[in-house]
């Protein structure tokens, strides 16, 4: 798959993580929703300009966006998942989030 296709999924997992759809998404970055969804399917590259907004609207490091070692085990995960928990701390609302998405993972049939 190429860098476009890559990167495409990856901006779409971290847009439907942070709970925004393509509209709240591009609003934010200042793209049409149709840019941002050609984006997202691999039709089309972000611009610099694009992708420095992106970067900062999905709270994330170019590193991350980038990264193509992403963490498969599952004991590794937990962990992570444990650890970024941990650093949330006590904020109910993002806790609440957490919950929110997992519970709809649960009863996620794919």
């Amino acid at each position: 798959m190429g860098i476009k296709k890559e990167l495409g999924k990856k901006i779409k997992r971290m847009r439907i993580a942070k709970g925004y759809t393509q509209d709240k998404l591009s609003e934010l970055v200042d793209i049409s929703q149709k840019a941002l969804s050609s984006i997202e399917i691999g039709e089309n590259f972000v611009t610099a300009e694009t992708l420095d907004k992106l970067i900062k609207a999905l709270e994330t490091s170019p590193e991350e966006l980038f990264a193509t070692n992403d963490v498969k085990d599952a004991n590794e995960l937990i962990r992570a998942i444990n650890q970024n928990i941990a650093l949330i701390g006590e904020n109910s609302a993002k806790l609440e989030m957490i919950y929110n998405l997992t519970k709809s993972l649960v009863n996620y049939s794919a």
